[in-house]
């Protein structure tokens, strides 16, 4: 029968795996980077480097880990038990080679055969140390700089070498020696770190044709423990030749300064400039003047010697100094240089003293003492002084005198008193001046005396003519006021004219006006504007007032009238037309009047006629059955004949034959 339960009872029994070296060494953290700096002593530590064995390190071997490296070597070690790399070549620079690559061995077993192992790669680079001096890559220079060359301009360049980097490879330059250190000057280019050599000054071929330098490059920043190498500093030698260049000519002096006598005559001698051909050939120099520093070309200058003279006299009154230019060019080249030449003109006593101010004084009626000075164009010299005497032709007048006070100056004095300025207003006074020149200069100018009225204290009022006198008892007051009616007068006739011309009237109204009108005749039996046609009024004008031709305003005619329809001319027209015919030819041959034919403005209608007037609008308002078929064309203008002469109408036939029109 099957119960379930166990036939013995439970046992408890404990397995233990062993464990076998089945897992290699391994390096978590590779590959690996380290610096040391170069030129490190041996066994100097890199970096530790550290593997990991998954197996059991209580159980035998199988974790048991040794260190080797594989490639790297002779320059490092490895420490078998740490895994610590350190250096292992003395002195290993970082100039000849800068990085390495090291393979580290991690092996179990203890290193021992049949072992597992593992491997990693270290990257080891060598920092730089100043363990370098600069270089320069030659020991002696040349360089060349033309004569022509102007201060700063560069001459050559120089550049130490240094392997070493960053601020340990940095290099300065100095000049340390040489006969050139007054001409030249050092620099350095910041970026490429040359050493550039300067002008400082202008060399000159003809006086020193080379320089030496001595320049010198070094480290600014040095490692103290490498300075028993040797300095961190090296030294060069530029030789500088200085090349000939096609100068301007040189003046032997910066400027001139030359004196010339006043007046001299043309093609005196002023003085010589002389200048020179630096260069080596020493070509012959030519001289000129420019135009423009002798304008009016005063002096010229001997193209060859350089032998300034005058061209004409010279004037030290109106020019003391003369400042020119003379140019000196070589000969076959086109560049030049100039020098400044002064010339002073020396003064001669050339011009006749004459009084310092306006030769006039004045006096009062009673008294005049007055003094009167000198001056003279010429140049003054220290003792030179001025006398004064009375021309000989009014020495012994009985007016005035005249006293020389021995300091250029002289008094004038009356000899009478009651002068009067009524009587005579000025008198004219010859004074004759001279100086003490070399040779001795004099002039007679006239000195004007003009009679004056004073006050009680001898001061004057006026030398004028003797004014108007205001009546007694005319007050300040009261010429003002007559001034200030004057002009208000002045002002209402400006306004009245400005107010007539605004207006447009005439100023002067005339007692009588010509005033003519248009004479126009209307026939309502008519055509309308045919009736309508004007006259000459110099025939109608009054025959009792007329004086001559006045002259009329001219239109010419645009109508002619024809003959009214059923009209016959009266028997004696033909006397009337004639008359008429007359009067055209006579206005025809007169060039000064218009034609006949015009309309004409006329003031005067006659002394009246029976016909009465001539106007048609009287026909209008009043009732007629006059026949005007009598009247011809000519009709309305024989009526106004006879109503201006007052004659008999000559336009309606009486039937008789007499001529008592």
């Amino acid at each position: 029968m099957y119960t379930n339960k166990p036939l013995e009872p439970p046992s408890e029994f404990i397995v233990k795996v062993q464990d076998i070296n089945d897992n290699p060494p391994e390096f978590l953290h590779g590959p690996y980077y380290a610096r040391v700096p170069e030129m490190s002593n041996v066994g100097t530590s890199v970096m530790q480097v550290t593997a990991t064995d998954a197996d059991d390190p209580t159980y035998g071997n199988s974790a048991r880990l040794v260190y080797s490296i594989l490639q790297g070597q002779p320059y490092f070690s490895v420490e078998p038990q740490t895994g610590i790399i350190r250096t292992a070549l003395p002195n290993m620079d970082r100039e000849a080679r800068q990085e390495y690559d090291v393979v580290i061995q991690a092996k179990d077993m203890g290193g021992h055969m049949g072992g597992l192992s593992g491997t990693t790669e270290v990257k080891i680079t060598l920092t730089d140390v100043n363990d370098n001096p600069p270089k320069f890559p030659q020991s002696v220079y040349s360089m060349s700089v033309s004569e022509d060359k102007v201060e700063g301009e560069e001459v050559g360049r120089l550049k130490a070498k240094d392997p070493d980097m960053g601020d340990n490879g940095l290099v300065n330059y100095r000049l340390t020696d040489g006969d050139g250190l007054g001409m030249f000057v050092l620099s350095t280019d910041s970026e490429t770190r040359e050493a550039i050599i300067k002008l400082k000054k202008r060399v000159d071929f003809e006086t020193k044709r080379s320089y030496t330098l001595k320049v010198e490059g070094y480290n600014v920043h040095v490692d103290p423990q490498y300075l028993a190498w040797g300095p961190y500093k090296d030294e060069a030698t530029i030789k500088i030749s200085v090349e000939d260049a096609d100068e301007p000519p040189v003046f032997v002096a910066p400027s001139y300064t030359f004196e010339v006598e006043e007046n001299a005559p043309a093609g005196t001698q002023v003085g010589r400039v002389h200048a020179k051909d630096t260069d080596i050939d020493n070509n012959p120099v030519r001289y000129m003047i420019p135009r423009y520093t002798d304008v009016e070309q005063f002096f010229s200058v001997n193209s060859e010697d350089g032998m300034i003279t005058t061209t004409r006299p010279l004037d030290r009154e109106t020019q003391a100094w003369h400042n020119i230019s003379v140019s000196a060019t070589e000969i076959g080249h086109h560049q030049d240089t100039k020098v400044r030449v002064n010339i002073k003109v020396k003064d001669r006593n050339d011009n006749a003293p004459e009084f310092a101010t306006n030769n006039e004084v004045l006096m009062c009626e009673n008294v005049m003492i007055e003094t009167v000075s000198a001056v003279d164009k010429d140049e003054m010299a220290h003792r030179q002084h001025f006398t004064f005497s009375l021309a000989p032709e009014v020495a012994h007048n009985h007016n005035f005198s005249l006293k020389d006070n021995r300091d250029s100056t002289a008094s004038i004095y009356v000899l009478r008193q009651g002068f009067s300025r009524l009587t005579q207003d000025v008198y004219f006074l010859p004074v004759e001046i001279n100086d003490n020149g070399v040779p001795a200069m004099s002039s007679t100018s006239t000195l004007t005396v003009r009679v004056c009225s004073c006050d009680s204290k001898d001061t004057i009022l006026s030398c004028n003519v003797e004014p108007y006198v205001l009546p007694a008892g005319l007050s300040t007051g009261a010429l003002i006021a007559i001034l200030a009616c004057i002009v208000i007068l002045l002002v209402i006739v400006v306004l009245f004219v400005a107010l007539r011309r605004q207006k447009k009237e005439p100023l002067i109204v005339f007692e009588e006006e010509d005033i003519r009108e248009n004479i126009i005749t209307y026939d309502d039996e008519g055509g309308g504007e045919e009736d309508t046609e004007a006259f000459d009024i110099a025939t109608l004008q009054n025959p009792d007032g007329a004086n001559g031709f006045h002259p009329r305003k001219d239109m010419k005619p645009e109508l002619q009238f024809p003959l009214r329809p059923g009209g016959h001319p009266a028997a004696n027209s033909v006397d009337v037309d004639d008359f008429i015919k007359t009067r055209v030819a006579e206005a025809d041959s007169d060039p000064t009047a218009p034609p006949y034919d015009s309309i004409q403005i006329y003031g005067y209608e006659g002394r009246g006629s029976l016909a009465g007037s001539l106007s048609s609008l009287e026909s209008v308002t009043t009732e007629s059955d006059l026949d005007y078929d009598y009247l011809h064309s000519w009709g309305p203008r024989f009526k106004k004949l006879a109503d201006l002469y007052g004659t008999k109408d000559c336009s309606v036939h009486d039937g008789d034959d007499d001529d008592d029109c």
